[in-house]
């Protein structure tokens, strides 16, 4: 199975595609899309739309990791990220519907460092370690090879938990009276 991560960002969007057989991972391609950062950012989500469905023509993946969303502390950043994302997503969805996955930033961190809070030496030394030394352009590439490894471990592992809706107001608080 072909596992492609990718680690979005609004000027650069890290990617990689690793391979999975049996218990062992693959490194296969890395690498970065860079976008001009002097083009306006709603007309550069054009340029990340038409780079990103050029990259999945390329390689033809079988699934897609994202890492879900972090906070940060310029509420304009993460709403250029989420956008970003966005847009990403959206190119992928007609041909991957149902194979595109997400998982924290944590999760991230800790399938491969160990605990939740690594930087990112602890995450660039861990795969080194796991798939041998290389030198990649940016954090942006080996964080998108965190996560294909973290989908790659964990796919399957972790289970929805199906939240029951509470009933609000004075049905709720009478919900326990009611027999049927």
């Amino acid at each position: 199975m072909l596992v492609l991560g990718i680690d979005p960002g609004s000027i650069t969007t890290g990617w990689a595609l690793l391979k999975s057989s049996g218990n062992k991972i693959h490194y296969v391609a890395s690498g970065i899309l860079k976008f001009d950062k002097d083009t306006v950012f709603l007309n550069r989500l054009f340029e990340i739309k038409k780079k990103s469905e050029e990259l999945i023509q390329d390689i033809k993946p079988d699934e897609i990791a994202f890492e879900s969303l972090i906070f940060v502390k310029s509420p304009t950043a993460l709403m250029k990220l989420a956008q970003t994302r966005g847009v990403i997503i959206s190119s992928m969805l007609d041909r991957y519907h149902g194979s595109i996955f997400e998982y924290s930033p944590n999760l991230v961190k800790s399938t491969s460092v160990g605990h939740g809070h690594a930087d990112k030496v602890g995450v660039k030394r861990f795969i080194d370690m796991m798939l041998g030394v290389r030198e990649y352009q940016s954090h942006d590439e080996t964080d998108a090879i965190a996560i294909a490894i973290c989908h790659i471990l964990n796919k399957g592992k972790i289970v929805e938990k199906k939240v029951a809706k509470k009933k609000s107001g004075l049905a709720g608080a009478l919900a326990h009276k009611v027999r049927k």
